[in-house]
C-alpha cells in the first residue's frame, strides 16, 4: 500500500470515504511519524489516543452509511494557540503551562464537527510573537528542510505557526491550523515549502484562540496544496455569536469554486515590493509568477501601495499596544503558572509571576506595547499608528478598483538558520515586511509554493485579494501551483 502519510487531506477524505483504507489506519501512520520525529520539536504535546479515537467514529459513520463531513477521516495538527477541552494549550509559555482548558475553542470545534481527528498541539513562537519559531518556552522547531551546501545547519521553520509549517512539510501531518497577526501563516509555509492562506479578518472565530493584537489574530490553515487549503477553510469559517469581530456571511463552497483559469483577471504588481537588495532568487520567483499567471490568461497591471513603507513601523506599534493589554490578564491568580515568593503581597506576586512566566521577546513587546499608550506618548504613536493603518487600507482598495488580485513575494528571503537572527530583533522584524501590510488591512492572503533557491530551500509567492474574495485568491494560487509543479520535499534526516 502506497505510505498513507504522503495524502494530504482530499486525498484522505476521498480514500476514506471510498473504503480505499480506513480513518484507524491513517491516523495510525501519522501517530507514528510524530512519534518518530521528537527531533523536530514540532508537537509539544502529542494526542495519539484523540487522533484514534476520531478516526475509530469516522469509520463507524461510514459502515452506518452516514455523511463522514468535510474533514472525515483526516488527521491534524492543532496549534498551540487553540483551547482543547482537556488538553494543555499553553501559548508556547511558561506562563500557561500545565493550564487545560475547560472549553474548546470554535475552530478546533467545527473541525472535529467536520469529522477531523487530533495529532497532537503544535509548537509556536511564545503567544504567537516571533518569526522563528525560536521564542517558545518549549524549545525551537527546527525545519526539516536543510541548505544544499552539505552543512547540517538546523533551519528555521518560519514563525510563528512554526511547528504547524514543520509538521505539514515533514508529513507528520497531512495539515494544521496556523494563526496570522502579521504573516504567521504565510511566511512559515514559504519557508517550508507548504501552501497556507489567511482568510479575511473575521472569517474563522476567534473564540478560544489566545489573543495576541485583537485586532490583528486570524485562524487559517496550513496544508500541502491549494486544494487542501479550501477544504478545511471551508470547514473552520462561519459566524460565531461569541466573537463580535466574526463575519455574519454564509461560508462560500471554495473547494467547488476552483479554477486555475485566471483569463479576464488583472493582477497587480506594486512597485512598492520591488525594494532596494531584494534577494535575487525571491525576485526571480516572483518574475517567473508574474509569468505563470500570464500563462493562465490574466492581465499584469503594475499598481501602487503608497504607504507600504509605513506599514512595518505601524504593526510594530499597532500588535504590542494590543498585546500589552490581552497579556495582563496573566497574572497568577486564575490559571497558569503562580510564583509567590516568602512573604510577597499581590503586587509582587503578580511581578514575579511575569517576570518568570514570560519569555523575553514578549516582555519587550509588553514594554513596547505598555510605553506607546502611555499618556506622553499615545497620540504621537498609537494614534498615527492607526491613522497610518487607514491609509493602507485606502491604498489596497484604491488598487483593488484596477485589479482583481496582487501577486508579490511572500518573504524577501528563504529561511535563514536558526541563531542566525535571533539577536537582532529589528533583522527579525524585518521578514514581514511583505506580509504585514495585507494583515493591517485585514485582507485574505495565501503562500503557495514557487520553487527552491540556489540553497535547495523553498520560496513562497503571496497572492492578496480583496475582502471576502478568498475565492479569488484560492484560484490564483492554484493557477501558480499547477505551473510552478513544486513536488520538492525535504530528505529525511531526522
Amino acid at each position: 500500500m502506497t505510505d498513507l502519510t504522503e495524502f494530504g487531506v482530499a486525498a484522505i477524505r476521498d480514500g476514506v470515504a471510498k473504503g480505499d483504507f480506513s480513518a484507524v489506519e491513517v491516523a495510525e501512520a501519522f501517530n507514528a511519524n510524530v512519534a518518530a520525529a521528537s527531533a523536530l520539536n514540532a508537537f509539544i504535546v502529542a494526542t495519539p489516543d484523540a487522533a484514534i479515537e476520531a478516526a475509530k467514529a469516522t469509520d463507524a459513520r461510514r459502515a452506518a452509511g452516514q455523511s463522514l463531513g468535510k474533514m472525515g477521516g483526516v488527521p491534524i495538527g492543532m496549534k498551540d494557540l487553540f483551547a482543547t477541552k482537556g488538553v494543555q494549550t499553553t501559548a508556547a509559555s511558561h506562563i500557561l503551562e500545565g493550564f487545560r482548558p475547560e472549553y474548546e475553542s470554535t475552530v478546533s470545534a467545527k473541525l472535529w464537527d467536520a469529522g477531523a481527528g487530533m495529532l497532537g498541539k503544535l509548537n509556536l513562537d511564545q503567544f504567537a510573537m516571533g518569526s522563528s519559531n525560536e521564542t517558545s518556552y518549549f524549545g525551537n522547531v527546527i525545519s526539516p528542510w536543510r541548505r544544499n551546501d552539505g552543512g547540517n545547519a538546523a533551519m528555521a521553520p518560519g514563525g510563528s505557526s512554526g511547528g504547524s509549517s514543520a509538521a505539514v512539510a515533514a508529513r507528520l501531518a497531512p495539515a494544521a491550523t496556523g494563526t496570522d497577526t502579521g504573516g504567521s501563516i504565510r511566511q512559515p509555509s514559504a519557508f517550508t515549502g507548504i501552501s497556507g492562506i489567511k482568510p479575511t479578518y473575521g472569517r474563522c472565530s476567534r473564540w478560544g484562540i489566545v489573543a495576541f493584537a485583537s485586532s490583528l489574530d486570524q485562524a487559517g490553515p496550513m496544508a500541502r496544496d491549494v486544494r487542501d487549503c479550501a477544504i478545511m477553510l471551508e470547514a473552520m469559517a462561519g459566524f460565531d455569536p461569541k466573537d463580535a469581530t466574526s463575519l455574519n456571511l454564509p461560508v462560500p463552497e471554495w473547494e467547488a469554486g476552483l479554477s486555475g483559469d485566471l483569463r479576464g483577471k488583472k493582477v497587480g504588481i506594486p512597485r512598492e515590493y520591488r525594494v532596494d537588495g531584494l534577494d535575487a532568487d525571491v525576485a526571480a520567483s516572483w518574475d517567473r509568477g508574474i509569468e505563470w499567471l500570464k500563462d493562465a490568461g490574466a492581465e499584469i497591471v503594475e499598481i501602487s501601495l503608497p504607504h507600504t513603507k509605513y506599514a512595518l513601523p505601524a504593526y510594530y506599534i499597532i500588535a504590542p499596544a494590543e498585546a500589552s493589554s490581552n497579556l495582563a490578564r496573566y497574572d497568577g491568580v486564575r490559571y497558569g503558572l503562580r510564583d509567590l515568593p516568602d512573604g510577597a503581597n499581590l503586587q509582587d506576586m503578580y511581578a514575579a509571576t511575569r517576570a518568570a512566566g514570560f519569555g523575553a521577546e514578549v516582555k519587550r513587546r509588553i514594554l513596547i506595547g505598555t510605553y506607546v499608550l502611555s499618556a506622553g506618548f499615545y497620540d504621537a504613536y498609537y494614534t498615527q499608528a492607526q491613522k497610518v493603518r487607514t491609509l493602507i487600507s485606502h491604498d489596497f482598495k484604491n488598487a483593488f478598483t484596477e485589479v482583481d488580485v496582487i501577486l508579490a513575494p511572500t518573504a524577501p528571503t528563504a529561511a535563514f538558520g536558526l541563531g542566525e537572527m535571533v539577536s537582532d530583533p529589528l533583522a527579525m522584524y524585518l521578514n514581514d515586511v511583505f506580509a504585514v501590510p495585507a494583515s493591517l488591512a485585514g485582507l485574505p492572503a495565501m503562500s503557495v509554493p514557487a520553487g527552491l533557491n540556489r540553497e535547495g530551500l523553498p520560496l513562497g509567492l503571496q497572492i492578496i485579494g480583496r475582502e471576502f474574495d478568498e475565492q479569488g485568491v484560492l484560484n490564483a494560487g492554484l493557477a501558480i501551483e499547477a505551473r510552478a509543479q513544486f513536488s520538492a520535499k525535504p530528505e529525511k534526516w531526522w
